[in-house]
Parts: structure tokens; sequence; C-alpha cells
């Protein structure tokens, strides 16, 4: 993708959708960091469903820790991974409530000391919570942009870092969200729906993968 396309394919994504959310359900820093969390290979559909009942039950750190390991298991049981993520969560939050006070802390090395928390996470967390211009880069992310031609990289950390140098401030701040929902919705792993993406004209990969479509 040529640098002279990159604002008008923002540009477009940002028309069809100004204002982009998280999928994941969440009422406050604490909830989001525990669905991010819980969302590694797993479907944002999936984490909502279990955690609409956990954080009923377990708003704060100091309320997760008081429910304890076994009943946070049953939560979450229906998540992938689920004991390891709750041996994760439940140290996560024990070490909010000693070090931080309950509260989620709001620098990257703070947040990637906490268990189970990586760089795409702490990424997640100081974008939507601290509004900080990460590029979180999930599958979708890290297919998007190879695949656009946008961020080539061999892995996330590379394709972050291309991303960060060449999209333009003005779209930074929902840029990996924008991104998220057109893989999810739009530009799909096994077929990506290029006849009716609203930014193909910008995508290296489009003019191939629409011949392939229509010699089908």
């Amino acid at each position: 993708m040529d640098d002279a396309a990159i604002a008008p394919f923002f540009a477009t994504l940002r028309d069809a959708n100004p204002d982009p959310t998280s999928e994941l359900e969440y009422a406050s820093v604490f909830e989001l960091l525990a669905a991010v969390l819980l969302s590694a290979q797993a479907t944002d559909r999936g984490v909502n469903k279990a955690t609409r009942r956990l954080f009923a039950l377990a708003p704060t750190p100091a309320k997760m820790l008081a429910l304890g390991l076994p009943a946070l298991e049953e939560a979450i049981r229906t998540v992938g991974l689920f004991r390891t993520k709750a041996k994760n969560l439940l140290a996560t939050c024990r070490i909010l409530v000693e070090e931080h006070g309950g509260r989620v802390p709001k620098t990257r090395q703070a947040l990637e000391a906490l268990p189970g928390v990586g760089r795409k996470t702490a990424n997640v967390v100081l974008n939507v919570a601290f509004g900080e211009s990460t590029l979180a880069v999930d599958t979708h992310v890290f297919r998007v942009a190879n695949r656009t031609g946008l961020a080539i990289g061999h892995t996330p950390l590379e394709v972050e870092t291309v991303l960060l140098e060449r999209v333009p401030d003005e779209f930074l701040a929902h840029a990996h969200h924008w991104l998220i929902l057109h893989g999810r919705y739009v530009c799909l792993a096994r077929r990506p729906l290029c006849e009716v993406c609203a930014v193909a004209h910008w995508c290296d990969s489009a003019p191939a993968l629409l011949a392939g479509a229509r010699a089908a």
C-alpha cells in the first residue's frame, strides 16, 4: 500500500464507523482488563456470555479474589483455556489489590507484569481505557495489515511497529478497532469479501483476490 493510500483508506473506515468500540462488554477499567485477558483464543461473544454473570458477582479485584478459584473456574468454564485463565486472573487481582490499591495501572510496564497480560492486552487497555495511541495487533489486525500491504511483518510486534510508523496521527486513536472489525466482518481469513469491501481500491491483494473469485 502506497503512503498516499493510507489516509483515504482510514478515512473510509472512519466514515463508515466514526466511533468504534470494543465488542467486549465491560463497565470499568478492571472489567475491561479481565475481559481482554479472557479473550485470548476465544470469541468476544463467548467471553461476554461468561463475564455477564462473573462481573455481576465480582466487579472488582477484591471481590474476585473473595470469589475464589473454584467459583471463578465455574463462571468462565465455557471460555477456552478457562483453568489457566482463572489462575492468571486471580493472580492479577491479587497484585492489583496488594500493589496498586485495587486499581489497574496506567503504564505498559506495570500492565505487562500482571499474570496473563501480554503486549496485546496491555495495548487494548492503554488505548481503550486510558486514551493512548497504541495499536493492539490480534489475528485480525495482523491479517488485514499484511494482506492490504498497510504493514508487512512476520510477527505481531513487527506489524505493530510498522503501523505506528505509517498510520497518521488523526487515525491512531481508533485504528486498531477499525482494523479488527474490518478483519472480523469483511476481510475474512478464508474468503475475504473483496466484492463488497469499501477499501478494496487501496488494498494490494484485492485485484488478485477478486480475479480469483471471478475465475472460481
